[in-house]
């Protein structure tokens, strides 16, 4: 006997009605912004002040929220859309939805579980997923709690060479199937939380737990178990500001992985990085977290994926809040949304089934909203369902 076809994401508002038959309701809250305020208060001052800070007066922040806030959807009507699927493809690699969890480093100082509870959590669900160099768990560790859904290696490139090679081919051992090499933190951006609390996670060991698993990085410690020399290696090779196009070359000769660009918001960078030879880009603004005043994600992924979108794989973060942002970026070319600060408010609330709802909650409304709008996939989410409000 075949097994049952698997019921739409957007089936999930049943199971919370049904629950409250019996007099259950949600233990999270279903708003964003109600998990946003929980989040908030659940959290100690340092964690607040990393998860939610953003660079500078925080404009670029509002920037990304705003860029979603002009795009408004037109439905279409009297569409059968009672079979759909999230399902899509990026990068020759099946994801159960055009959505995946964005890389945020230092996630122990949020739950202790930190980088394992979102592994899980979308494991659960079967949602690909982003891994951070800055983690407090190793990649190894990552993709095994993170299991069979597909998984992706976030690089931050050190400035040597040998631990930059040594982690790329740890990630390939590992299952991992790209490297998201993050070009726009060169040096850190200007975050007056993190300064008023003079709080750098790396310096308290936090956020580290690649580099003291790797085998280049502990052979230029004279103690590998010196956790205080660590620290001190750790902050001389990250990051890297010398960092150019022209490094591309070796990294593309050192894996046979596809290679993605995070943080490109310029349609000539985009142009330049189809030149290099890269197969893909996440058009971001390190969620507001680096170049204050920088152009909102949203806003700056119509050009990049005009300039380049036929040729590469177009992936946006920064700003996405909701399943409907997800449906915008979407209709205006990407490929797939990364989720980020949501689901790590998921996680301060209650670990690994945290994320697993959140996710849950998220891939319902991107269903419901693709729905009603008339679509039953993501390949007919597409402009003409947008319009730009211009007041």
């Amino acid at each position: 006997m075949s097994d049952p076809p698997e019921l739409p994401f957007g089936d999930y508002y049943r199971l919370i009605y049904a629950k409250g038959l019996a007099g259950e309701r949600p233990e999270l809250p279903v708003s964003w912004a109600g998990l946003e305020n929980a989040a908030f208060e659940a959290l100690d001052e340092l964690a607040r002040g990393y998860v939610f800070g953003s660079a500078g007066t925080e404009d670029t922040a509002r920037a990304n929220a705003d860029a979603f806030r002009r795009w408004r959807i037109v439905p279409r009507m009297l569409r059968d859309v009672t079979t759909r699927t999230l399902a899509t493809t990026v990068l020759r690699q099946d994801l159960v939805a055009p959505v995946m969890l964005a890389p945020i480093g230092v996630q122990g100082i949020v739950h202790a579980d930190g980088e394992l509870a979102a592994a899980r959590g979308a494991g659960e669900v079967g949602l690909g997923l982003i891994a951070s160099t800055v983690a407090d768990h190793s990649l190894e560790e990552i993709a095994a709690a993170h299991g069979d859904a597909p998984h992706w290696f976030q690089l931050y490139w050190p400035n040597d060479p040998e631990i930059a090679a040594s982690m790329v081919a740890r990630a390939e051992a590992a299952g991992y199937g790209a490297i998201v090499l993050t070009v726009d933190n060169a040096i850190p951006g200007w975050k007056p939380r993190d300064l008023e609390q003079a709080y750098l996670p790396g310096a308290h060991a936090k956020g580290i737990a690649n580099y003291l698993a790797d085998p280049a990085f502990r052979a230029r410690l004279r103690d590998p178990d010196d956790q205080g020399e660590a620290i001190g290696l750790f902050i001389t090779v990250f990051p890297n500001a010398a960092l150019t196009w022209d490094d591309l070359d070796w990294l593309r000769e050192v894996t046979d992985l596809p290679i993605l660009l995070k943080g490109v918001l310029h349609p000539d960078d985009a142009l330049e990085a189809r030149e290099r030879g890269v197969n893909g880009l996440i058009v971001s603004t390190h969620g507001g977290r680096q170049v204050d005043g920088a152009i909102g994600s949203l806003d700056a992924l119509p050009d990049v994926v005009d300039a380049v979108g036929d040729d590469l794989a177009i992936l946006l973060d920064s700003g996405v809040r909701s399943g409907a942002d997800a449906f915008k970026a979407l209709a205006l070319g990407a490929d797939a949304a990364l989720l980020g600060r949501p689901y790590i408010w998921g996680m301060a609330l209650a670990g690994a089934t945290g994320v697993e709802t959140v996710i849950r909650m998220f891939l319902a409304e991107l269903d419901l909203t693709m729905a009603l709008s008339g679509a039953t996939s993501p390949a007919q989410i597409e402009r003409g369902l947008l319009r730009r409000d211009l007041g």
